[in-house]
């Protein structure tokens, strides 16, 4: 199957990694001024008592930049200082505009520009040792047009504000060039400045006009957004979302149960998807739902892809108003059937009628399963409504071996989920009702978003008719790893007749990478004591229910929109392909260019 725009915007975070601690790209940069000068000593045998190497000088050469007939050249002085300058100064200035900066970072530019410094400044002595005057002063032209680049990905878009914290490492070379050389270099390495500060700025100019057309947002500004996010949980990434979002128009099923003496319970269905990451759009949708109802509120998974992410958590309101609005006159009853099981080809299914009402849990493990488009949700819905005013179709998500593209209306896949609801509803359709008891349970799990819990830990819900009993357990995370779900359901069947493991699909549990499954970083076999207590305080709780059902019309939600994410992975790896040949075009003719300033100059 080809992999949808989904997973390949996913496995962009490939490009993303941690910068090492600021104390060891200092140390490396120290060692590497010292080697050279180390190197250089060895080499030539002729290190004066300063610790400088002098270097002859072809008389063209030294016509040209006015350098003397030789010059003395030192690692420390051309590469440690700048380094060390840019590190100390390029936070500061960058914090001074509003915006941020680490000091990992820091250190990581300017240890990288100086990798690259030497690399271009010492490259020549291969062939000839009297070309490092000019090559060092085209190695601080590039440094500059890099540390451009770098700092308006990954701190302010806007080019102007980041030229003069881009120019500290290149600047402070200028003055280590003019100390060893000549006062003249400082003139030609500026003219190089300029040669290779707008060949970087046509590049991104070049990177950013896609999204630009594609999206009416600059990329580079929505990198810095997301940049913020991963280091001070800033939600601008927000403004991007709703700039390429569009309004929505979605049901959402829900099922209220009053108990004799006991706390009311609501489980319902929202058919809109908690993400993208982290705290950003929808990402906990599930527990601001939980939060805002004083019944003990279950949030499980409907049918949504991520082009259903809310695009910021404002949004959520509306869907609470709305649930609040289905809530009122509701007509409950005292009557539920007994759950059935079935399944068709790869799709198990969980059925059981709660009054009128139906509630499907829907499932493919041990099969790999992402999520059900609301396409296929609406249609069984649909379908359903000929027997049952409100129908409720549940996506466990609870199978997960690799990030995967989700499932489509038309595909063998989806024929399988509607075909096994359609026989669950005509199974519910005719099982006789009897009085029943509804028990809940709810705990908090002592494990952290990054090992794949969300902030609701566990919920379990125990339907009781005519002595079976149905255990419904929704974890709050981003799907489960392949097999645990099984591994609960066998001890949980100790305990009641039928079960099903869910999970909310919360992406709070997800900052970078869409991978991080209920039972990856913690085994089951650690947490299944939680879900075992909560199943058994559920029953223990156990009290004479009534049931209503009500679907809400939840209005004017602001998603990402149909297809979205599709359009925007397409484009970014379409960027992606183009951004390796551009920069090398951009960096070929930064250097042509810097022969033809250095053949004017003379």
């Amino acid at each position: 199957m080809a992999q949808g725009g989904d997973v390949k915007l996913g496995q962009l975070t490939r490009y993303i990694f941690t910068a090492p601690t600021w104390q060891r790209s200092l140390i490396l940069i120290i060692l590497l001024g010292l080697l050279i000068d180390g190197a250089n000593a060895r080499a030539w045998l002729s290190l004066p008592s300063s610790g400088i190497i002098a270097f002859p000088v072809p008389a063209v050469l030294s016509n040209y930049l006015a350098l003397p007939e030789t010059f003395l050249f030192s690692g420390t002085i051309a590469f440690t200082i700048p380094a060390v300058a840019a590190l100390v100064l390029t936070k500061p200035i960058i914090e001074y505009t509003g915006k941020t900066m680490t000091w990992n970072r820091s250190a990581l530019l300017a240890l990288a520009c100086t990798v690259f410094g030497v690399i271009i400044t010492l490259a020549p002595m291969a062939f000839s040792r009297t070309l490092i005057p000019l090559c060092y002063a085209i190695s601080l032209g590039f440094i500059f047009g890099l540390r451009l680049f770098v700092l308006v990905a990954i701190a302010d878009y806007r080019v102007p504000r980041m030229i003069i914290p881009a120019l500290t490492q290149s600047g402070v070379g200028v003055l280590a060039g003019m100390l060893l050389f000549s006062p003249s270099f400082g003139v030609f390495a500026l003219v190089l400045h300029l040669v290779f500060g707008f060949g970087f700025a046509a590049l991104i100019w070049m990177i950013e006009r896609p999204l630009r057309r594609a999206f009416k947002i600059r990329g580079l500004a929505f990198i810095n957004a997301f940049i913020a996010h991963m280091t001070d949980g800033s939600k601008g990434m927000e403004d991007f979302f709703r700039e390429i979002g569009e309004e929505v128009f979605v049901p959402q099923v829900s099922f209220f149960f009053k108990r004799e003496g006991k706390k009311p319970v609501m489980l319902t269905v929202p058919n809109l998807h908690p993400g993208p990451m982290g705290e950003i759009g929808g990402g906990n949708l599930p527990k601001i739902l939980h939060d805002s109802f004083d019944d003990e509120t279950l949030v499980a998974h409907g049918c949504a892809t991520h082009d259903f992410n809310l695009v910021s958590e404002s949004e959520s309101d509306k869907v609470i108003d709305a649930l609040k609005r289905s809530r009122t006159d509701l007509t409950y009853s005292d009557g539920a059937c007994k759950s059935a099981v079935g399944s068709v080809g790869s799709v198990s299914v969980l059925c059981q009628k709660f009054g009128d009402s139906v509630l499907i849990v829907t499932t493919r493990s041990p099969h790999r399963t992402e999520d059900v488009d609301f396409s296929i949700g609406s249609t069984i819905m649909a379908e359903g409504h000929r027997w049952f005013p409100h129908v409720a179709v549940v996506d466990a998500h609870n199978c997960m071996t690799d990030l995967s593209s989700p499932v489509l209306l038309a595909t063998l896949t989806a024929t399988e989920y509607q075909q096994a609801s359609m026989d669950a509803m005509v199974t519910c359709r005719v099982a006789p009702v009897h009085p029943f008891r509804i028990g809940v349970s709810h705990m908090t799990l002592p494990y952290s978003r990054e090992q794949g819990f969300g902030d609701l830990g566990i919920q379990v819900m125990v339907a009781d008719v005519e002595g079976q009993r149905t255990a419904y357990i929704i974890i709050d995370g981003n799907n489960m790893a392949a097999g645990v779900r099984e591994i609960i359901l066998e001890q949980v069947h100790t305990l009641v007749d039928h079960a099903e493991v869910m999970t909310t699909d919360s992406h709070v549990v997800n900052t970078i990478s869409g991978k991080n499954p209920v039972g990856m970083h913690v085994p089951v076999s650690e947490f299944l004591p939680f879900i075992m207590e909560a199943v058994r305080v559920a029953t223990e709780d156990l009290a004479v229910a009534e049931t209503a059902a009500a679907t809400a019309h939840c209005e004017h939600v602001v998603v990402f929109g149909s297809n979205r994410i599709s359009q925007l992975a397409s484009t970014v790896n379409a960027m992606l392909v183009f951004v390796a040949p551009l920069s090398l075009a951009m960096l070929l003719l930064a250097f042509l260019l810097s022969l033809v300033a250095y053949a004017v100059f003379g």
